[in-house]
């Protein structure tokens, strides 16, 4: 009998290949054996991702760091922990559209600005349809301004979008499960949960650079209001970008800003 992933031979009694580490299956696939595997994965203490879960609120230095460091095997990879985050965002955004677009409704906080109708609406269904893509483009933002703030640090470039790839994952999947309680029970209130998440997920990354790099309070401070004044130097520069290129487009007009 030989391996089904590595084609190492094994004995009779193997349950485990001692080349590759896979699990040899015996039986046929029922669901069943889905339903425990599923949950084996996702439920069971031992597991990676659940491990990974608790730890980055617990002790992030020990997942990131131990990473970075080259522990491979205890965690969950940030690759694959982004990807399970951008699926399950895809999802919720996939239940919004289809029963809670109401919850979703900008007018009462722009009735006294000079925003076009539809402008509101157009730019929040352009960020729900292309959610994946912005997730990821705050990523290497967000590691790039962390790295020029960390500049005297050991770590590359790389190696802090290893610390956003994890990161964001977690806060991705805390606000999905938080956001999708908060349109079960109390939808009127979604919009003012979504803008509570900024800050609190500005708290969180403030709290794992502190463990991985070992700031005091004082650095911590310093550090933030520079990270804070460059991410705001680059939403703007963007802001900018984005309104000429919907200018160039036909998608607004500068007359629509008019005062009525």
């Amino acid at each position: 009998m030989n391996c089904k992933n590595c084609q190492t031979e094994l004995l009779e009694l193997d349950d485990y290949c001692g080349s590759c580490g896979g699990k040899v299956i015996r039986k046929r696939l029922t669901f069943k054996h889905l339903f425990e595997h599923l949950s084996e994965t996702f439920f069971n203490y031992d597991n990676k991702l659940l491990k990974t879960f608790v730890q980055l609120f617990k002790h992030p230095e020990d997942v990131i760091a131990g990473y970075i460091d080259g522990v491979r095997k205890k965690y969950i990879s940030p690759i694959s922990f982004f990807g399970l985050a951008l699926t399950i965002s895809g999802l919720s955004i996939f239940i919004i559209k289809k029963f809670y677009l109401d919850a979703l409704d900008f007018s009462s906080f722009f009735e006294n600005t000079n925003a076009p109708e539809g402008f509101m609406e157009s730019t929040m269904n352009g960020s729900m349809e292309y959610n994946s893509l912005i997730y990821s483009f705050l990523v290497p933002l967000f590691a790039l301004i962390s790295w020029i703030v960390f500049l005297n640090k050991s770590y590359n470039l790389t190696e802090h979008i290893i610390i956003y790839l994890y990161s964001m994952s977690l806060l991705t999947v805390v606000s999905v499960i938080m956001g999708q309680l908060f349109l079960i029970f109390s939808p009127s209130n979604y919009m003012i949960y979504g803008i509570i998440m900024w800050p609190l997920m500005f708290t969180y990354h403030c709290f794992i650079l502190k463990r991985i790099f070992k700031l005091s309070y004082g650095s911590l401070i310093i550090k933030s209001i520079l990270a804070l004044g460059l991410f705001f130097v680059v939403y703007i520069g963007l802001s900018i970008l984005g309104f000429i290129i919907m200018l160039a487009t036909g998608s607004i007009k500068l007359e629509d800003f008019a005062p009525k």
